[in-house]
C-alpha cells in the first residue's frame, strides 16, 4: 500500500509550538535530545520555556513533575526507554502517584533503533507505564492520528504517555478529532477481528487485504488508546468474531495483547493470540530483519491468523 509520508518529528514539534501559542503553560523538558525530537521550532520561539538537563533522564522526570506543581504542562521526550524504564520509579511516584500534569513522549519506540540491539529497543515500555495507575497511554498509528493524539494530550489534564517512532510515517486516515479511550472499527468482519496499535498497523491493513483474497473475513479494529483500553470496543469484537489476534511492536507480555486479554478474560471469553515481541532478547539487526522475524510484517501476520483460524 502506497501512503504519503511525513516527518513524524516535526508534527510532534509543530504541534507542540502550535498548541504552546495557545497555552502558555506548556514548556519542554530534555534530555540532551529536543533538538533531534523536532523541537528547534519551539526552542526558537520560547527559550525561556526550554529546560535542558543533559543525559539525566531520572531528572527530566522529576523536573517534570516539579514544574507540574507550580502549573505548567511539561513535555518530556526522548527515546522511550530512557523516559519509561530508566526513570521508572520517578515515572511512578513523581508523576503518577502524585497525579502530575506530566506529558511524557517515548520516541523510536519498537526496534526503530534496530542498529543498537535490546539497550535501545523500546519493547516493555507500555507494560511497564501500564503498571503505574491513571496514566493515558497512547500509539497513534499514521501521521493523521499522531496530530490529534499530540492535540488530545496537551489539553488533557493528568498524566499521558504518548509512543512514537521517529522514521517518516504514512498517513492512513482522515484527519479528525482524536478522541482519547476510544478505538474504532477500520474494517467489519465476521471470521476473526485484528485489534492493533501503533505504526506497525499499516502492516495489518495490508494483511486484511491478502485475507480477504484467501476467503477469509477480518475485522480490523485500531486501537490507539491502549489505557484506559476502549473495553467496549474488543467485547464487541470478542462477541462479533468469537476470536481475536492483537498485533504491536512490543514484547507480547504487558502491552495490548494483556490488556485484551484482561478485557475478554472479564467480559468475553473467546481465544487470543498475539502477535508481537517474544520474551527474549533479540540481537541488532535491520529493521525489517527484526519485524519479520516477529512475523509483524503483513506475510507473517497473514500466516498466523490463517493457522488461528484453522487451528483455534
Amino acid at each position: 500500500m502506497n501512503y504519503e509520508m511525513f516527518d513524524a518529528k516535526k508534527i510532534i514539534g509543530e504541534v507542540t509550538a502550535a498548541e504552546a501559542d495557545l497555552n502558555p503553560s506548556i514548556v519542554v523538558v530534555s534530555t540532551d535530545s529536543a533538538p533531534r525530537t523536532g523541537m528547534g521550532e519551539f526552542i526558537a520561539k520560547y527559550p525561556n520555556r526550554y529546560y535542558e538537563l543533559g543525559i539525566m533522564e531520572q531528572a527530566g522526570a522529576g523536573v517534570s513533575a516539579g514544574l507540574a506543581t507550580t502549573g505548567k504542562t511539561p513535555v518530556f521526550c526522548a527515546p522511550a526507554p530512557f523516559t519509561t524504564a530508566r526513570p521508572f520509579e520517578m515515572f511512578k511516584i513523581d508523576i503518577g502517584y502524585m497525579r502530575q500534569n506530566v506529558k511524557v513522549i517515548g520516541r523510536n519506540c519498537g526496534f526503530n533503533y534496530s542498529d543498537l540491539g535490546p539497550t535501545h529497543f523500546g519493547l516493555e515500555d507500555m507494560a511497564l507505564v501500564r503498571l503505574i495507575p491513571g496514566v493515558v497511554i497512547l500509539a497513534p498509528m499514521d501521521a493523521s492520528q499522531l496530530r490529534g493524539a499530540m492535540r488530545a494530550m496537551l489539553r488533557y489534564e493528568g498524566p499521558v504517555y504518548l509512543r512514537i517512532g521517529t522514521a517518516p510515517i504514512p498517513k492512513i486516515f482522515d484527519d479528525e478529532d482524536f478522541e482519547i479511550g476510544k478505538g474504532f472499527v477500520v474494517r467489519e468482519g465476521s471470521d476473526v477481528a485484528i485489534i492493533t496499535t501503533g505504526e506497525i498497523s499499516r502492516n495489518v491493513f495490508e494483511a486484511a487485504e491478502k485475507l480477504a483474497a484467501e476467503g477469509i473475513n477480518v475485522m480490523v479494529v485500531a486501537m490507539p488508546t491502549v489505557a484506559p483500553i476502549d473495553e467496549e470496543l474488543v467485547i464487541r469484537a470478542a462477541r462479533q468474531t468469537g476470536r481475536i489476534v492483537t498485533v504491536e511492536e512490543h514484547y507480547i507480555v504487558g502491552g495490548l495483547g494483556s490488556a485484551v486479554c484482561e478485557v475478554c478474560a472479564k467480559s468475553a471469553p473467546v481465544p487470543v493470540r498475539r502477535i508481537g515481541v517474544p520474551m527474549e532478547f533479540l540481537s541488532a539487526g535491520q529493521y525489517m530483519d527484526l519485524v519479520r522475524h516477529c512475523k509483524l510484517d503483513a506475510d507473517g501476520i497473514v500466516e498466523t491468523v490463517k493457522d488461528f483460524v484453522n487451528n483455534p
